[in-house]
């Protein structure tokens, strides 16, 4: 059997060179090229069996000759591989009909294997989908922004389905834009022109789940349309489905199994061509383990799974995403701020537990109060502190938590003093200090001047008390 040939056109030399040694090793011949229109010969004079190509050769797009090259070859696999790694640059490659999309940095190995897979599957044999619709980028929301490594398998996963019907379960907790990746897969979609329809059943009472999804007849015989109804041909965002009760879960199974429902009070059967995303922050699996979720309904939902990473994962994307709610506030009116590179810096460092809604609530609330141009290092720090002073979303706030530990584990101390003098306010200190230090350091990696920085305290303040507490420097 003929060895197979890849054309293999990108504009960086080390990548050309190190992808050549080792499609090479595995067997293939490799071609080469720097210039679109010696692809495009190559193309028309029936060369290779596979192209990989990167988005950008000089100043031309392979999407816009990605149209000849299909129209020449239309068997011709291709693999697309990008430093422009943003989704509408995966979406742009799964419409042209792209084998697949890998974006840069990638493991070359990877690649390799890659190359295999569309050489021997009859899947790289698509013809031309249908060009994305202009102006798609402007209606992607803010928490679809991400060139780290975790959001790319989200985005390749997003291309792959937005055009199907198939069901799909979105997970991650709470605040990292769960409906904003469903509202994308809709609006990027072949459903884009009909009802996108969210509901949270977390803020459903729970006896009117049924009705809300399903409809009602009313004492007259008239019936209340429901969301599946209201959302026919277009998409039913299920939020939060793990707090759906047992008696919805059994009608949204039988809507799933083959597209029927009735509404509440009637005997009579529906139809709908709705595709459902569904959506938890809670563990399915643990649900279905104790009995509060139904087996067959979560395999029904979770067809597809997209997960989405929390905002700790993905720090590499704070930057971009703190600059995109600045600019949206200028668009929304609230004045233009820039944000300088020390205060993008310690936003990174935040853990952001609230994920990509916190971020964008402590962007906007430094937009408010700030009167200068440039958010600061001292600006972030400051709203970090009094976004830590705010409730949480179980109603808790930090400040409340240790008031209930102070008032269980000191307050007895307190009361048994008496008329004498105590040290539990030093000792308070103390009990807080050594443990407050000892993250800073562990954050810093054992840098004490970074430490200070981070603590707002003189260096050799924080030396002292290093000393003092007997604090361990981290290994």
């Amino acid at each position: 059997m003929a060895e197979s040939t890849i054309l293999l056109a990108d504009d960086d030399a080390g990548i050309r060179l190190i992808a050549s040694q080792t499609l090479i090793a595995e067997g293939y011949a490799v071609r080469s090229t720097t210039n679109p229109t010696a692809l495009m010969r190559w193309v028309r004079n029936g060369d290779g069996d596979l192209l990989i190509t990167d988005v950008y050769m000089g100043d031309d797009c392979i999407f816009d000759i990605m149209p000849d090259i299909r129209a020449e070859r239309p068997d011709l696999p291709i693999i697309v591989i990008s430093g422009q790694s943003t989704l509408m640059t995966a979406m742009s490659a799964a419409e042209q009909g792209a084998f697949d999309y890998l974006p840069k940095p990638f493991d070359i190995d990877e690649l390799a294997q890659m190359a295999k897979r569309a050489l021997s599957s009859k899947e790289g044999q698509k013809k031309l989908e249908r060009p994305l619709r202009g102006g798609g980028e402007s209606r992607l929301n803010d928490a679809v922004i991400g060139r780290s490594t975790a959001m790319q398998a989200v985005f390749r996963t997003m291309s792959r389905v937005k055009n199907t019907s198939l069901t799909i379960l979105i997970e991650g907790e709470s605040g990292t834009g769960k409906e904003t990746i469903a509202r994308a897969i809709h609006d990027l979609g072949n459903r884009f022109e009909k009802p996108f329809i969210p509901v949270n059943m977390a803020a459903v009472e729970r006896d009117r789940i049924e009705a809300e999804l399903f409809g009602v007849v009313g004492a007259d015989g008239k019936v209340t349309q429901g969301k599946v109804a209201q959302s026919n041909g277009g998409t039913l965002f299920l939020d939060e489905v793990g707090d759906m009760p047992l008696d919805a879960q059994t009608q949204l199974l039988r809507f799933l199994q083959n597209g029927e429902f009735s509404p509440v009070g009637s005997s009579e059967m529906d139809v709908s061509t709705t595709r459902v995303i569904a959506a938890t922050s809670r563990d399915l699996r643990a649900l279905v383990e104790e009995g509060s979720f139904r087996n067959d309904l979560f395999y029904r939902l979770n067809v597809v799974t997209i997960t989405i990473p929390p905002l700790r994962a993905r720090k590499d994307d704070i930057p971009e995403l703190a600059k995109r709610f600045l600019k949206r506030a200028e668009q929304d009116g609230l004045g233009q701020k820039s944000i300088d590179a020390k205060a993008l810096k310690r936003l990174s460092l935040h853990d952001w537990p609230g994920n990509v809604r916190e971020l964008q609530n402590v962007v906007m609330r430094m937009i408010a109060l700030s009167s200068e141009p440039v958010i600061t290092e001292d600006l972030v720090q400051a709203s970090l502190v009094s976004e830590r002073r705010l409730p949480k979303e179980n109603g808790v706030s930090f400040e409340q938590r240790l008031r209930d530990l102070l008032r269980e584990h000191i307050e007895p101390d307190l009361r048994s003093f008496g008329d004498t003098d105590g040290t539990i306010y030093h000792d308070v200190i103390s009990m807080v200090e050594r443990p407050l230090i000892e993250l800073a350091l562990n954050v810093t990696g054992g840098n004490k001047v970074r430490a200070a920085q981070l603590l707002g305290m003189n260096r050799n303040t924080l030396r002292s008390k290093i000393n003092s507490l007997e604090i361990a420097s981290p290994d």
